[in-house]
């Protein structure tokens, strides 16, 4: 899984929006304090949009598409669609995140030589590997790793973790770093 924060926006114009709704200046460690007490009090989070480069297995995709509110990504543009790349090339390894027994890739190669789509995609194991790019924002990265810190696929952690050491504005996601850091020192698990 690769996951790289391409670019952020809306800092400032955030915190300018949350100071005309209480018609006065307002501070980080005042947006600190509002954004900690939930959803309803920390909309202008949501002005704080984020681009994310992923590269991730077909599982991790699968759970993600939950988070489609407050994200956007084209499928078929910015993304690496099944429809118009999988019958470009033989599959190999590096295709996936595990090693896919050889066989069994030969036997997807074999259904490429003979252009039967929907033999290649119905045999794609999950961890075949997808790129896409996604717009978010800070409220709905929030929410994610709020719910995700603790996940069992070891995707998420992952996810976290890269999202988590690569924006800039850390301070607004603290209360659950704290509980993903101290998740991470007692194995994840």
């Amino acid at each position: 899984m690769i996951v790289r924060v391409m670019n952020e926006a809306g800092y400032n114009e955030a915190m300018l929006g949350l100071s005309l709704s209480f018609n006065k200046e307002i501070t980080p460690k005042v947006a600190r304090k509002l954004y900690s007490r939930g959803d309803e009090e920390s909309k202008f989070l949501r002005q704080m949009m984020v681009w994310l480069d992923v590269t991730a297995p077909w599982r991790w995709w699968k759970q993600m598409a939950e988070y489609r509110i407050g994200m956007e990504w084209n499928i078929e543009s910015q993304s690496s669609s099944t429809m118009h790349t999988v019958m470009r090339r033989h599959l190999a390894q590096g295709d996936f995140d595990c090693d896919v027994p050889d066989d069994y890739l030969q036997a997807i190669n074999d259904l490429i030589d003979v252009k039967d789509f929907d033999g290649v995609t119905s045999y794609l194991p999950g961890s075949y590997l997808y790129r896409r790019i996604l717009t978010t924002n800070y409220q709905t990265l929030r929410r994610i790793v709020g719910q995700r810190h603790l996940h069992r696929l070891k995707d998420w952690r992952y996810f976290i973790k890269e999202i988590m050491d690569q924006l800039r504005h850390q301070e607004f996601l603290v209360d659950v770093r704290t509980e993903f850091d101290a998740s991470l020192a007692s194995g994840g698990e």
